[in-house]
C-alpha cells in the first residue's frame, strides 16, 4: 500500500502525518486489496471558520476509486471524520465484492 500526504497552503508535520498514518491503517486492516492512498489535507481562507481545514482522501483499490471529503475548524477532527467515511466506503467496497458466489440450488427429488 502506497500512501501519499501532501499538504496545500500547509506544511505536513510529523505528528499531523503520523496521525493520518494511524488513522488510516484500519481501512488496510479491514481490506487487503489497498494499492494505493492519497490524502490532501488543505487550508482555505474562508471567512466561515467551520469550513477552513478540509481533508480529502482519494483510494485506488482493486477495480474501483473511492473518494471522500471532509472540511472542519479543526485539522485533526476532519481527519476523523474521513477516516470514518473512508471506512465506511471500503466495507461497502469489499461486500459488494464478495456477494457475487451464490448458493446452488438444492433439488429434492
Amino acid at each position: 500500500m502506497n500512501l501519499t500526504i501532501s499538504g496545500h497552503h500547509l506544511e505536513v508535520t510529523p505528528a499531523l502525518r503520523g496521525y493520518v498514518t494511524t488513522k488510516l491503517e484500519r481501512i488496510s486492516r479491514h481490506f487487503d486489496r489497498v494499492v494505493d492512498i492519497k490524502v490532501l489535507l488543505t487550508v482555505d481562507n474562508l471567512k466561515e471558520k467551520d469550513l477552513r481545514q478540509k481533508a480529502e482522501c482519494n483510494i485506488h483499490v482493486k477495480g474501483c476509486d473511492l473518494f471522500a471529503t471532509s472540511t472542519h475548524a479543526d485539522l485533526y477532527a476532519a481527519v476523523d471524520d474521513l477516516a470514518d467515511k473512508m471506512d465506511r466506503q471500503v466495507l461497502r467496497y469489499k461486500s459488494k465484492a464478495q456477494d457475487h458466489h451464490h448458493d446452488a440450488v438444492k433439488r429434492v427429488a
